[in-house]
């Protein structure tokens, strides 16, 4: 395991001929390779990696659920990578080699990797001595934004590991009253020193009831992507009240409390996107928000792995113990 603050230093670009990349060969099973480097695409950049975050939604892959197929490319599922570029393809011209970026792509747990640069933002001097997984970072930044959270709303956020936390602090910064739910006694801590009335998840509904005169939530956002946090997200959220959707429900089909949701009238937003254009701007808002120290995820960088310990990544992330937040590799 090393030290985030040792992934920040500059090092000089060096040509490779070849690049290290991890193999997903089989369901809990990974393999490194060496894999012939080719040069960047027309509109294209390649980065050396300096890390890449570690995310939830990859735990499936990992655990081999059936509608995988191995092995998986080299680098993939690695979506949240950061780096400096040294080659740019023809038609680049706003980009060059030396420019320290994050980018959207999905195989950056290797030593290289390529985006469009269409799908590439340049990150300021004042953060080149942080980690920077912009993905996930412009993830909330977009959910946030779909929340339309107003200053004295009163706001739940249901599940409070990295996505909840960076939205716990966006919304207290915007002037909300935010209840943390969760299961976990170190999570609830670090929202309690965000700002946000810790709450147990246990006691979640008895408690916002209470605390709310009865009324419930003027906005929920449900972030843990669990049937059971779907359920109490539902049951929180105020009539006219918005329950917004930041958890990834990957793992089958989910039943919802018609009845309720109608009764209430309830507006129900899927905050995930799709479109990269919007995924880009996220990044964008999360750096400003970074930068002006809106959001601080640097708390929840909690454990570091080199690549070749991303099988200790992700076991750590399935045991997801008592103080993990966020798991980042460093290349």
């Amino acid at each position: 395991m090393q030290s985030v603050t040792k992934l920040n230093a500059a090092a000089a670009i060096v040509p490779a001929a070849s690049a290290r990349a991890a193999v997903l060969s089989a369901p809990g099973q990974i393999e490194f390779r060496e894999v012939d480097l080719r040069e960047p695409g027309a509109g294209e950049v390649r980065v050396r990696i300096e890390g890449c975050g570690v995310c939830a939604s990859n735990l499936p892959l990992w655990e081999g659920k059936p509608w995988f197929s191995y092995p998986i490319e080299p680098g993939a599922p690695g979506h949240e990578a950061w780096g400096r570029i040294d080659a740019t393809g023809a038609g680049v011209n706003d980009l060059v080699p030396g420019d320290r970026v994050a980018m959207l792509s999905s195989h950056g747990f290797a030593t290289y990797d390529f985006a469009p640069a269409a799908h590439v933002v340049r990150l300021p001097t004042s953060l080149h001595i942080q980690a920077f997984p912009a993905e996930a970072l412009g993830c909330a930044a977009n959910i946030f934004k779909r929340s339309t959270i107003a200053p004295d709303d009163t706001v739940a956020i249901v599940g409070t590991g990295f996505l909840g936390t960076l939205l716990t602090q966006l919304a207290v910064y915007a002037g909300a009253q935010v209840f943390a739910v969760s299961r976990r006694r170190s999570s609830l801590k670090l929202a309690e020193a965000f700002g946000a009335t810790p709450i147990e998840a246990g006691r979640a509904r008895e408690d916002i009831k209470l605390l709310t005169g009865d009324r419930g939530c003027d906005c929920v956002i449900e972030a843990a992507g669990t049937q059971a946090s779907l359920d109490l997200a539902s049951d929180i959220t105020s009539e006219r009240g918005r329950l917004v959707i930041a958890g990834y429900h990957q793992d089958g089909p989910r039943q919802v409390n018609m009845q309720l949701w109608n009764w209430r009238g309830l507006d129900v937003i899927n905050a995930h996107e799709r479109d990269p254009r919007v995924y880009v701007e996220g990044m964008r808002s999360a750096i400003r928000a970074v930068d002006a120290g809106v959001m601080n995820p640097l708390p929840l960088y909690t454990h570091t792995f080199s690549l070749e310990e991303l099988p200790r990544a992700f076991e750590t992330l399935a045991q997801c113990p008592e103080g993990f937040v966020k798991a980042l590799i460093v290349v």
